[in-house]
């Protein structure tokens, strides 16, 4: 099933409860909807957390847990969601995510140097942080409701497939079950016939 597959991946409740970033939450943390690994708290998780993933800012954890803890969805899957942008994925996402600005802004996207450096950076900031993070929004939001419903369809499609197998397997044994019966009484009928016989050869020997 689904579940199996999640929890095959999603990290440790003891470590996400101990975590030095999420301690200040307290008693919120210890509400059991917020562990459970349905269909529901599953799919909302995997929204929030991507949605915080494409947001650039520090704590994405912290994000992403203040958004999980209200729609009850699925805390360690949610707060891990969010080391899909990591330093080896973040250029080429958050490249991707003001670009998207740039052009919902109408605005000339700014083209990157030869060697990407820190000053180049701060000297930019001020002039490409709205559609950075305009693009950012947009693209946390699209990808966010993206992985909520596909996350339902998804466990909803397995769901129905180990329920048609089931089933399937359920009509096997009874046809299998039917055949035997079947054959049973054939041989019992053919056996039955078969002593008729003898008696009648038994009759006629002693009657010639």
């Amino acid at each position: 099933m689904p579940r199996r597959l999640f929890k095959r991946y999603m990290p440790d409740p003891t470590s996400i409860r101990e975590h030095k970033s999420l301690r200040f939450f307290g008693k919120l943390l210890h509400d059991p909807n917020l562990w459970h690994l349905n269909r529901h708290s599953v799919a909302r998780a995997m929204g929030v957390g991507l949605f915080a993933a494409l947001i650039p800012i520090p704590m994405q954890m912290l994000l992403a847990a203040a958004l999980a803890i209200p729609v009850r969805g699925n805390l360690p899957i949610a707060v891990s969601l969010v080391w899909l942008t990591n330093p080896l994925t973040m250029p080429p996402v958050f490249f991707v995510t003001y670009m998207t600005g740039a052009w919902l802004m109408q605005v000339p996207p700014r083209s990157l140097p030869d060697a990407l450096t820190f000053e180049w950076i701060t000297d930019q900031l001020a002039t490409v942080w709205q559609p950075f993070l305009l693009g950012s929004v947009v693209c946390g939001v699209v990808l966010g409701v993206a992985a909520y419903f596909t996350t339902l369809l998804y466990w909803r499609w397995w769901i129905g497939r180990q329920w048609r197998r089931r089933k399937l397997r359920c009509s096997c044994t009874h046809a299998t079950a039917a055949d035997q019966q079947a054959n049973a009484q054939g041989i019992e009928h053919r056996s039955g016939h078969q002593h008729e016989g003898d008696r009648r050869t038994n009759t006629d020997i002693r009657h010639p």
